[in-house]
């Protein structure tokens, strides 16, 4: 008898094919696109100065420390990274001459330790510190002082002859100006640093020099172990540097906060 033959039946089982690959390949691209930006910022690094070298490595041992250096100061202002010899320079004899020109003042020589003048990485910096009962202003107010007047006219009669930008800033110490919510040092600091810019630029000083005005009330303290120290209270106005001695861009006078024609009255500080 003949053997019937079997039919041989083979089943073949397929792996059921997913809708999409999986998120593997992310991890790889971004691993890959993290890798060429390290290697951008090494070849730029390369080729970067010294100075810019130096300022990178300092602001991850110290980010706070070095703003300066990087070119941001802890104000927010924008500063040059590379001050020029030659602004270095006009810089030193300014300052030299505005000492010298003090000095020849019999009124403003005995107010020389309240006047400081210092060159830093951001420019030419002219602080005019406050005494107790005031010195440059009257006591609580926003009004100059017959002193104020007279270094204000003698800074301006210098500084409108520069090509450098300036930047007037007003500070006050911790002491609330008054119980009125209306009127507080902040007020006040902008008040003064307005007071100067306004004395500065009928003297002579061009109205595109001045690009900011700046009020801080106590937010920035000179003697920070002494919120109450009088000299807290001080105007500064900065002598910014210039590229290669060429007049900055001019800048537009949104960033100037300008205060009333008129100061409030006085209110004596408590």
């Amino acid at each position: 008898m003949a053997v019937k033959n079997q039919p041989i039946v083979v089943i073949k089982r397929t792996a059921a094919h997913s809708g999409h690959h999986g998120g593997a390949w992310k991890v790889a691209y971004a691993d890959f696109v993290t890798a060429m930006m390290a290697l951008f910022i090494v070849l730029w690094l390369m080729g970067s100065s010294e100075k810019v070298r130096q300022a990178v490595a300092g602001y991850f041992n110290d980010p706070k420390g070095t703003a300066s250096l990087l070119g941001t100061t802890m104000s927010g202002s924008p500063v040059e990274v590379a001050q020029t010899d030659e602004n270095r320079k006009r810089l030193e004899a300014l300052k030299k001459k505005l000492e010298d020109e003090i000095k020849a003042k019999k009124e403003l020589a005995k107010l020389a330790k309240q006047i400081e003048i210092t060159i830093t990485p951001e420019g030419l910096r002219i602080e005019l510190l406050e005494g107790k009962n005031g010195t440059f202003y009257q006591s609580g107010s926003a009004r100059l002082s017959r002193n104020g007047q007279e270094l204000l006219a003698l800074l301006a009669a210098e500084l409108k002859t520069l090509p450098n930008n300036l930047l007037i800033e007003g500070h006050t110490d911790a002491a609330p100006y008054s119980t009125n919510a209306d009127y507080s040092n902040w007020e006040l600091s902008a008040d003064r640093a307005n007071a100067a810019r306004r004395l500065l630029q009928q003297d002579g000083v061009r109205s595109n020099q001045v690009t900011q005005v700046r009020g801080y009330a106590d937010q920035m303290l000179r003697v920070k172990n002494n919120p109450y120290d009088p000299s807290n209270r001080r105007i500064t106005i900065l002598v910014q540097n210039s590229a290669n001695g060429a007049p900055p861009p001019a800048i537009a006078h949104a960033n100037v906060v300008d205060g009333p024609s008129n100061p409030a009255p006085a209110r004596p500080k408590p």
